[in-house]
């Protein structure tokens, strides 16, 4: 699989780069997130969501609509999921990292073939903007390295799952408030609950390229 870069024209189906905001205040509090193998993630964490940057997106990012910051973390290379959002979703990288992309149009009903994926360098330091319709989970680090990346969702994103009705099948992959989820059959292994919705090969970090 080849990589690419956030800033290659292959990435607008996907989203857009940040620019006009200042990420160094909420570097400066990321810098004392642990780093640890396999991913940790904190959808909410009030000293990022109190940075002058945190209004700026609120305002410009999501139009006044309230929102939270947190951040995923780890030592990750392999795919296992895809995740998407009735809405935008920002990642701000503070270290380098990968982020392994399809779009909720390439689904054949709500199954989805990683062959279709795309991988995408974020360098450190970049923000970018994933639209609603893409496919995206935690992101990989970059030759085996660890990463800090903060997310920034509408507020009670990835919540408790609400108490929907089974009327169509999208709500079996419902797993959290604005969340919907398809994994691999290598994660139905581990956690029989999941609903299995990708097909073909679980991607890891030794299937990106240069």
């Amino acid at each position: 699989m080849k990589l690419y870069s956030v800033t290659d024209k292959e990435f607008a189906k996907y989203g857009r780069v940040l620019e006009g905001y200042d990420f160094s205040d909420m570097f400066a509090i990321a810098e004392s997130f642990p780093i640890q193998a396999g991913i940790v993630y904190k959808p909410s964490i009030p000293e990022l969501e109190s940075c002058a940057a945190a209004q700026d997106m609120c305002l410009r990012g999501f139009g006044g609509m309230p929102i939270q910051i947190g951040y995923v973390a780890g030592i990750n290379g392999r795919l296992d999921c895809l995740e998407y959002h009735k809405s935008s979703e920002f990642n701000i990288a503070k270290e380098d990292a990968i982020l392994v992309l399809g779009t909720v149009p390439e689904m054949d009903g709500f199954s989805f073939d990683t062959a279709n994926c795309k991988a995408f360098l974020v360098p450190a330091g970049t923000g970018v903007e994933l639209y609603g319709t893409t496919l995206h989970y935690a992101p990989f680090g970059v030759n085996g390295a660890g990463y800090r990346v903060l997310c920034v969702l509408p507020r009670g994103t990835n919540g408790p799952k609400p108490a929907l009705e089974n009327k169509d099948a999208e709500a079996l992959l419902c797993c959290g408030t604005n969340k919907w989820l398809v994994c691999h059959p290598d994660v139905a292994a581990e956690n029989p609950n999941v609903y299995v919705g990708l097909r073909g090969k679980n991607i890891t970090d030794a299937d990106i390229t240069e």
